[in-house]
């Protein structure tokens, strides 16, 4: 089972700026995290941020900022009870059609649906957990992507890798979603790929 960049989308959770100085490696994390969303824009992934209470731990990191359709601002620790659900799976929308046709005849401008939730953030243990087990809940493919993935310490860090593996999260690495995305070497957006993570 591979990652399609057509089928993908992209949630970056808590990367904020109070927040990330005390992460575990949070230079390389941050780095990773850039790279994803560098990729995801080349490849018309679309991209959305959460961050938790920003008046606390500072708002969402500027650097990924530019990158996201939009940003979620939550107290919940999942990003889904405040929304991420609704913004990841759109209500198709049936305007303009009669509503006496049958449904299988109605025009439905709607793409197809974006399952797989490509998902990486802070803390490991916590938001990024929770909101990767309710989205599990609500049956949606969750890749979670470890090395762009951080907590205060690797013991949290990677007790949530084994309870996400556990509920059938897939676990991935930075670089195995870029090259998942591209397909083939003779993508056009290979060597954008390659200067990234060199």
């Amino acid at each position: 089972m591979l990652l399609n960049h057509d089928n993908s989308q992209l949630v970056l959770v808590d990367y904020q700026t109070r927040l990330m100085p005390a992460i575990a490696d949070h230079a390389q994390v941050l780095k990773n995290a850039l790279i994803l969303a560098s990729m995801a824009k080349k490849m018309h992934v679309p991209v959305f941020a959460t961050e938790h209470v920003p008046e606390k731990i500072g708002p969402f990191s500027p650097e990924l900022t530019p990158f996201c359709k939009g940003t979620l601002r939550k107290t919940h620790f999942s990003a889904c009870p405040e929304g991420l659900i609704d913004l990841l799976t759109p209500k198709a929308s049936t305007s303009g059609n009669a509503r006496s046709l049958p449904k299988h005849l109605q025009k439905n401008n709607q793409p197809e649906p974006r399952t797989s939730i490509v998902i990486a953030g802070v803390e490991a243990h916590v938001c990024l957990l929770q909101t990767a087990l309710d989205l599990l809940d609500n049956e949606l493919e969750v890749w979670v992507v470890t090395d762009a993935c951080g907590s205060r310490s690797d013991k949290n860090r990677d007790a949530a890798f084994d309870r996400l593996a556990g509920n059938g999260a897939e676990l991935v690495t930075t670089e195995m979603v870029v090259f998942e995305w591209l397909e083939s070497a003779d993508n056009e957006q290979f060597k954008y790929a390659l200067d990234l993570i060199k």
